[in-house]
């Protein structure tokens, strides 16, 4: 079983083809997926029914991403983030977390909303999904502060160095790769994919974003997480199925209900 741990399927992109989109997935044997779905826009959390007819077996992250930190006040973001997750009964709460390149909400903002964050994912046993871009240090200095060793989760889409991979692991969270790792002048990412520990390494799309080579250019979906872990498992030296049988194992790890016998919360 495959699972695409990050996936914004409820977006206008798939508001179409959504039935297609899924079994274009299963076909390429990808079963289970992650749906991520920002706190703060109303209409994702609309098309959850029409998520979950196409595809039962998806579940659901939530919270507010740092470019939309600046719509919600920080001393109200945890009831708001909290009654998101509740509602969808979601296995993570995520994305958050740091975007210094962009800069959409202002940085204090942003690290005063991924605080109260991480905070509540430590209250309810949930893990996080962070976004981290040209903000590692003020990521960890959070992740330390707000989460005090108790929180755990994913730094999706990893696109960092190996000094970043280092502390991620060592605070005991895992790293997912995207599309990013098939480019071909990744081949930095490619090292630290090949680098960390077996237990360590997701897959992923972010649809709709980041299709992987040789797809680069066009919507991303699912299906091609795939391509993803072909990739994976050529660094790592594995065949697909042990490829396959390791990010499954790994998911699992990291999102209570994501397994063959799974539910929603």
């Amino acid at each position: 079983m495959l699972i695409d741990t990050h996936c914004h399927i409820a977006g206008d992109e798939f508001a179409e083809d959504l039935d297609l989109v899924v079994d274009r997935a299963r076909a390429a044997g990808v079963e289970r997926a992650i749906c991520i779905l920002d706190a703060t826009t109303r209409v994702e959390f609309d098309r959850v029914p029409r998520v979950r007819e196409a595809w039962p077996a998806v579940r659901f992250a939530a919270g507010v991403h740092p470019h939309h930190a600046g719509k919600v006040d920080a001393g109200r973001v945890r009831d708001v983030v909290a009654a998101a997750v509740d509602e969808v009964g979601a296995v993570a709460v995520g994305e958050i977390g740091l975007d210094y390149h962009y800069d959409f909400s202002p940085r204090e903002t942003q690290r005063a909303v991924f605080g109260a964050q991480v905070v509540l994912a430590v209250e309810r046993h949930l893990p996080v999904v962070i976004h981290t871009r040209e903000a590692d240090a003020d990521t960890l200095a959070v992740l330390d502060e707000s989460g005090q060793g108790r929180v755990r989760g994913v730094f999706h889409c990893f696109t960092g160095d190996q000094a970043l991979a280092e502390a991620a692991i060592a605070r005991g969270f895992h790293l997912s790769f995207s599309g990013i790792v098939s480019f071909p002048r990744a081949g930095a990412l490619r090292e630290v994919a090949a680098w960390v520990p077996a237990d360590r390494w997701l897959v992923e799309t972010d649809s709709p974003y980041l299709s992987p080579a040789p797809h680069r250019g066009g919507r991303n979906e699912p299906a091609r997480v795939a391509r993803v872990l072909e990739v994976l498992a050529e660094v790592r030296g594995l065949s697909l199925a042990q490829a396959r049988a390791q990010a499954q194992a790994n998911a699992e790890a990291v999102f209570d209900g994501v397994g063959p016998t799974g539910s929603a919360r």
